[in-house]
Order: C-alpha cells, then structure tokens, then sequence
C-alpha cells in the first residue's frame, strides 16, 4: 500500500511537469514547387524530355516534413487546387510575393519556396556521346556511366503577411558509386506509363541520383526545422458575422482571405445597444455579450465554417468583435 500511495503521490507531481512541457500548436506550412530552370538543360538531357523535378521534391520535402511532425502541412490537392484556382505560373515559383499571396489563400503561417541549382553528374571532364556541361555540372545520358551524382537544393522561408524572407536552408546530397549509371534505365529510373518521373519511387531511389536527392531533400528539412522559431504564429482579428446556423455548426463571412485558417477559434458575440457621440452622431462604442466560442473546422477565401460551443448562436451575430456602423 506504502509504494502504491507513492508511485500516486510522483504521478501527481510529474502531471502538472508533463502538462507545461507539452508540444504548442504547430505552426503550419505550405511548400511551393521548386524552380528548376537553371538545371532544365540537365534534367532534358537525363530523360530526353522535359520532367517537372521542382514538383517531385517539393512531394518529397512535404513527406519528409510530415514525417518529421514539427510542422503542419498543407495537402497537395488543396495546393494544387488554389494554384489552378490562381492561374499560378511556373515562372513564380521562386518569387516571394506572389508565394506570400498564395500563403494568405492558404492560411499558413509561412510558405516555402525555392530553386533547384544542382542536378546531375559531378565531372571535372566533358563526356561524349552527347554529355552537356552546365555551371560545372555535368550530365550524362540514361544509362551512361558516372562516378558521382550531385543534388543541391536552395529554399527561402516566406512570412505570408509581409513577403519578408525569414530564413533560407540549403540542402546538398551526392552519391558515388563504382561503376554505377546516374539513373540506370528507364524503367530503373522510375519512369511511368505516361512518361512522367515517380521521384518517390523505389527505382528512382536506387539510383544514385535518387539517393543523392534524398540527401539534399533531409539536409534541407533540418534546417527548415531549426528555423521554426522565426515563424510567428499568428491569429487574425476579424470582425466577421454569423451567416448560417445549422445544429451545432455555423458559417461565417470571413475566409482565408482575411486571415482565418482552420484550427483557429473565436468568440461569438451579440451586438446591444450603440453608444454614440451626441454631437456628430457617430457610433462610439457598441456594447457586446459572449455567447460561446467557434472553431474554424474548413475555409475558403470569402467564408469559414466551424464548429460552436455555448449558448445557441443567431444569424446576424458577431464573430471576433462586432463590426462599427458608420
């Protein structure tokens, strides 16, 4: 009985320890696909046509940040659908405004964005048989033989309020193998039906290419990581109003484009009576009552649904503050 009142007694003690060191909301990210210009001569001359690297590792450094759990990360077919949505063109991949502008739809707190800079062979000597050398990397043909594979990787945390730059990371990988091929054959190379590149397959990881990629793309999640402490988390205040109710849910008319994201949650409030300045008549003040609280379960850029808890909520309330007649 003595050591049982004790192990209660240290459980009691350890709670309230575990409580306070207990992980904070993670902040949410959005990952961008990279731009790969400056190595698209390579990536022609690997698979004799034009394949989109800067999408495969944007998946690969969104699988690999989910994996790694400090970050919350926007789906694939939520990007993909705002991009669509946006009419986003490949020469923005890089460009910090227009990535701020699509965080904002997004409701991230930051966005990554990027380049591609190395991708291919490491040679000091020009191959034949229709090698290329581009910025001291050279490349090789399927199949042909190479002794190195090299991937670098240059990404730029992105403040979606402001556009400010609030950490860049560097990602490098290279694999060396005697007697090995850059990406072997097509089929080794993880080449699809359609023609296109799985760059999360099996095959391409084998070659080391693939391996050299996987390098970059977790150096690169380590230093994304190690700058999450520059990432401000932040909830937007709005003055937003109950449109529908339906049970124990409602809709709001506030969206991504002011700032609402899904997690976050608000007091609902009931507009009274206005105070007004006797002299201009202009609304000073406007007295409120709680009624409960929302959270933001979906949202898009005009409206918000979430879910409430309190007293029964009435169209026409007030989510955040009550909006100031004039």
């Amino acid at each position: 009985m003595k050591r049982l009142a004790l192990l209660i007694a240290l459980a009691a003690v350890a709670a309230p320890a575990f409580a306070q060191n207990a992980p904070a909301t993670r902040k949410r990210l959005a990952v961008i696909d990279f731009d790969y210009a400056t190595v698209h001569a390579y990536v022609h001359d690997i698979w004799g046509s034009d394949v989109d690297i800067g999408k495969g590792v944007a998946d690969m450094l969104v699988n690999q940040l989910v994996r790694n759990g400090t970050y919350s990360l926007v789906e694939r077919k939520q990007l993909d659908r705002i991009l669509q949505e946006q009419n986003f063109q490949q020469s923005g991949r890089a460009d910090a405004s227009t990535a701020a502008q699509l965080g904002r739809i997004l409701g991230v707190d930051a966005i990554v964005i990027g380049s591609i800079t190395q991708f291919g062979r490491d040679d000091k000597k020009l191959g034949v048989g229709g090698g290329v050398r581009v910025g001291g990397v050279g490349i090789g043909g399927i199949g042909r033989r190479s002794s190195k594979a090299v991937v670098g990787i240059d990404a730029r945390i992105v403040d979606v309020r402001t556009a400010e730059i609030l950490g860049v990371a560097t990602g490098f990988g290279e694999s060396k193998r005697s007697g090995a091929t850059l990406v072997g054959s097509a089929s080794v190379g993880g080449v699809a039906a359609g023609g296109g590149v799985d760059m999360q397959s099996s095959n391409f990881a084998s070659t080391i290419l693939g391996e050299a990629t996987r390098l970059a793309v977790d150096s690169l999640v380590t230093e994304l990581v190690g700058a999450q402490s520059r990432i401000t988390e932040t909830v937007a205040a709005i003055q937003g109003l109950v449109a529908d109710v339906t049970e124990s849910e409602i809709i709001i008319n506030k969206g991504t484009r002011d700032g609402v994201r899904v997690g976050t949650e608000y007091d609902i409030v009931r507009g009274g009576r206005e105070i007004r300045d006797p002299a201009s008549g202009r609304v000073l003040r406007r007295m409120t009552e709680k009624v409960g609280k929302v959270k933001i379960t979906s949202a898009d850029e005009g409206s918000a649904v979430g879910t409430v808890t309190g007293a029964p909520v009435r169209v026409g309330d007030c989510v955040g503050s009550c909006p100031v007649k004039p």
